[in-house]
């Protein structure tokens, strides 16, 4: 009943400590505004808003609770020593690695980087500073990097869990370039879980024992226990364009469960060999470095998912609580048919659902490839697309960025996406020009230079204003010389039908008077189609 109690009241005091250090508010701040940015993100490049970032936010946090409470239990039977100074420079160390990269920030890192410190301090046992250099040192040689380990082990069995269990709801689609600069769907699997840590540490003074004796500590708990808090943040940054979020995900889930099973392996071979504790602590950053590089080569070496095929619109996402969702379309089917029209494009689906105003009639090829037939009426105020976001096509002005993201674009909102300039041709070809401060320079150019010519305005990458200039240019007088032509025709023309009725002459000059007239933004007519 003692111990009981005891523990209680430790349990209590941790609380208190957690809610009074600012580790735990920083962590949680941070998921806030990670996820308001990821929302603005997705109104910029679908218009709409998938997520709640709130939501989102409240799922990691309670995810993240209920992780660290299992943590905190296993923890007690395994057993760990630590101070107030070490959790300060567990998070020091932590901030300043965020500064360097957002995927930086994962407790396995920080214990990698803090072991090979310690290991560097060993090769220099009397170098004793003075001031708050002296006390940092002295805290990072106290750590036990041996227990550390195996707590990064045990926190990334649990993300392994989180992963498998929250990375679809908190996947977000993106319209990414691939490496041959074609425009694909993918999805960003960028994950971050606060965990607050109760941890059993051995008591300084005297106190109840506990009725079990944990696997590290030796004697120091046989003067009693004592409990500290630490909050950590647990991560784990990806990107898909090969397979859908669920799919990656289990992929993930197995190589993150191999990935604590070897820090758990090492860790506790640590504890009785100490020369381990520098390969303990470098497999904390390294295999988790190679899991990320091991997917990057993977995509790679992948066809993109989530592009358009020859006959239907491929699904990238859908909209919650949209006609879509309650018809139960998922990402990766296939949008074949809609009122019977076979779809190619965008424009078909837009002009197939204007159809019939009052009702639509799909037909979905699901993700075994077998058609599936979907009806639905259509009220006023439903999505333009019933709720679809589609894998993008070629002419998207707005894409997002490959580059790692950073804490100064989070804390600044500031979206990682780019603007494309592009080149349309179907009535008429715009080129788009982009100087970079979001001013666009629109040249029409005529449909009919590209066809008469025997060449098609496609899409344009990304170009500099000069070069986009130079091709407008080159279009214009390949136009000009096209209308010339096109007027020899006519007078050409003109001199056969005069020869042949020349009771017609000044009809016909007249008509051609009319012609050479005639506005430049027009093809010219032959005078007998008139």
């Amino acid at each position: 009943m003692d111990v009981a109690l005891e523990l209680l009241w430790n349990v209590t005091d941790a609380l208190v400590q957690l809610l009074t250090q600012p580790f735990y508010y920083i962590s949680i701040l941070f998921i806030l505004v990670f996820y308001r940015q990821q929302m603005l993100m997705e109104r910029k490049l679908f218009h709409v808003r998938l997520h709640s970032w709130g939501l989102q936010a409240w799922r990691t946090v309670i995810g993240g609770l209920a992780a660290g409470i299992g943590v905190s239990i296993v923890m007690a039977f395994v057993g760990f020593s630590l101070t107030q100074e070490a959790i300060i420079c567990i998070w020091v160390v932590t901030l300043m690695l965020l500064l360097i990269g957002v995927r930086y920030l994962c407790l396995a890192y920080t214990v990698g980087v803090l072991g090979v410190l310690q290991f560097i301090l060993g090769f220099f046992p009397n170098w004793q500073p003075d001031s708050l250099i002296g006390t940092t040192t002295d805290t990072v040689r106290a750590l036990d990097i041996p227990a550390l380990v195996i707590l990064v082990g045990i926190l990334h069995l649990v993300e392994a869990i989180l992963v498998k269990r929250q990375s679809t709801s908190l996947a977000m689609p993106l319209f990414i370039e691939s490496k041959r600069g074609k425009l694909v769907g993918g999805f960003q699997m960028q994950f971050f879980w606060p965990l607050p840590l109760f941890l059993m540490i051995p008591a300084q003074t005297a106190g109840n024992l506990l009725s079990w004796t944990p696997l590290l500590g030796g004697e120091g708990w046989a003067s009693g226990f004592s409990m500290l808090a630490l909050p950590v943040m647990i991560g784990f940054s990806d990107l898909t364009q090969s397979m859908l979020p669920q799919n990656k995900a289990k992929i993930t889930f197995k190589r993150l469960l191999f990935y604590s099973v070897i820090l758990l392996l090492i860790g506790l071979l640590s504890v009785w060999w100490s020369p381990l504790m520098i390969v303990a602590a470098l497999a904390c950053f390294l295999l988790h470095m190679g899991m990320e590089w091991m997917s990057r080569i993977e995509e790679q070496h992948q066809h993109s998912l989530f592009v358009h095929a020859t006959q239907g619109l491929r699904v990238l996402s859908v909209v919650p609580k949209s006609p879509a969702d309650e018809l139960g379309i998922v990402p990766g089917e296939t949008v074949l048919k809609v009122n019977g029209v076979l779809l190619h494009s965008q424009e078909q689906l837009h002009r197939a659902l204007r159809m019939n105003a009052a009702f639509c009639k799909l037909e979905i090829l699901n993700l075994a490839g077998e058609s599936k037939f979907l009806q639905r009426p259509m009220y006023a105020g439903d999505h333009h697309q019933l709720g679809v976001i589609l894998a993008p096509d070629q002419d998207v002005s707005d894409v997002a960025r490959l580059n790692p993201a950073n804490i100064y674009l989070i804390i600044g909102m500031k979206l990682n996406t780019r603007k494309r300039s592009i080149l349309r041709g179907h009535d008429s070809a715009l080129v788009n020009v982009g100087t970079g401060a979001g001013v666009r320079t629109d040249t029409r150019v005529e449909a009919d230079t590209s066809t008469r010519t025997g060449s098609n305005m496609s899409t344009l990458s990304v170009l500099p204003q000069d070069t986009t200039l130079a091709i407008v240019e080159t279009a214009a007088t390949q136009t000009d010389e096209i209308k010339a032509e096109l007027r020899d025709e006519i007078k050409a023309e003109t001199m056969k039908v005069t020869s042949t009725h020349g009771s017609d002459v000044a009809k016909v000059k007249a008509t051609l008077k009319d012609a050479e007239a005639t506005n430049t933004d027009e093809v010219i007519k032959y005078p007998w189609d008139r």
